[in-house]
């Protein structure tokens, strides 16, 4: 990787507080740029326009994601005086669509969280932390990094909080429900005292935490267990449905970007897909002018 680039993921960590994925994401878009085209200081507009190419066979979001990278690339190579121009222009700009979320039923999540008491009731601690781990998803709507790399001091004793450390460095306090405190308070009665560590949900063997690979194929076995198709059930779908649930129960758009901790509420629309029909009749039971109609 060249030193331009080097210096402008410096940037972002230290000017923008890029997120650890983040930085990683960017590294390896803009080193495979560098193998397709060389040097991105000193690359003409027709080089740039070869990536177009290169990237043919990856699916547009991808393009999207180079493409991202590289215009704040050399933007940042424009202000720091090492090009004259900014050759982005060139670069593909795929029109892409947001995927909706999948999204589990009230009775397949049913179905999941009966199937994790029943185990977590065998008192095995594989058991009891996967009801916690399950619990926080869906209760809490944590991202699956987040939980995996809560501190055991994440947990207070005196209110129904926790503080959690999201993208970009940013921290919330996120509820917990008395269901889900009460599986992690389950979950530190067993878990292995070992003082060196510091997570909620440490690894074994090692001083780090439960990676998010072994979360996601502790909830893929769970699904499995319970009857569901563990394709349509991960960390990340729990986190979906917390937010859709929400929704449909009446929460705040504006509560819910808080509680997912989005940057942009363009993000949390998304979930609105799946209420439509409650938006409607929300809108014709209490617009002002809805009550006036029907009098008339």
């Amino acid at each position: 990787m060249s030193a331009a680039t080097q210096a402008f993921l410096a940037m972002l960590a230290a000017e923008r507080g890029a997120a650890a994925n983040t930085l990683a994401a960017y590294a390896r878009d803009l080193a495979g740029a560098e193998e397709e085209i060389g040097d991105l200081v000193a690359a003409t507009r027709a080089d740039v326009a070869r990536l177009a190419g290169a990237w043919a066979g990856l699916a547009p979001a991808s393009v999207a994601r180079k493409t991202s990278a590289l215009r704040q690339f050399f933007g940042f190579a424009v202000d720091e005086g090492w090009r004259g121009d900014d050759p982005s222009g060139a670069l593909p700009s795929p029109r892409t669509r947001r995927p909706l979320p999948k999204v589990l039923s009230h009775g397949d999540i049913a179905v999941l969280f009966d199937r994790a008491e029943m185990e977590a009731g065998s008192g095995k601690p594989d058991a009891v932390r996967l009801l916690a781990l399950i619990e926080l998803l869906y209760g809490s709507g944590l991202r699956a990094s987040e939980l995996v790399a809560l501190p055991r001091n994440a947990v207070p004793r005196d209110a129904p909080f926790l503080t959690v450390m999201g993208k970009g460095g940013q921290a919330r306090m996120v509820p917990v429900g008395d269901r889900a405190l009460a599986a992690v308070q389950a979950w530190l009665a067993l878990r292995p005292a070992d003082p060196a560590s510091r997570f909620l949900f440490p690894s074994r063997g090692r001083l780090g935490h439960l990676s998010r690979v072994s979360l996601f194929q502790q909830v893929k076995a769970l699904a499995l267990r319970a009857g569901l198709d563990p394709a349509k059930v991960s960390p990340h779908v729990l986190r979906h449905a917390f937010a859709t649930h929400l929704l449909e129960g009446g929460a705040d758009l504006r509560v819910l970007q808080t509680l997912l901790g989005h940057a942009d509420i363009a993000t949390t629309q998304i979930y609105t897909h799946v209420d439509a029909a409650r938006l409607v009749t929300l809108v014709n039971q209490r617009h002002p002018l809805a009550t006036k109609a029907t009098s008339d």
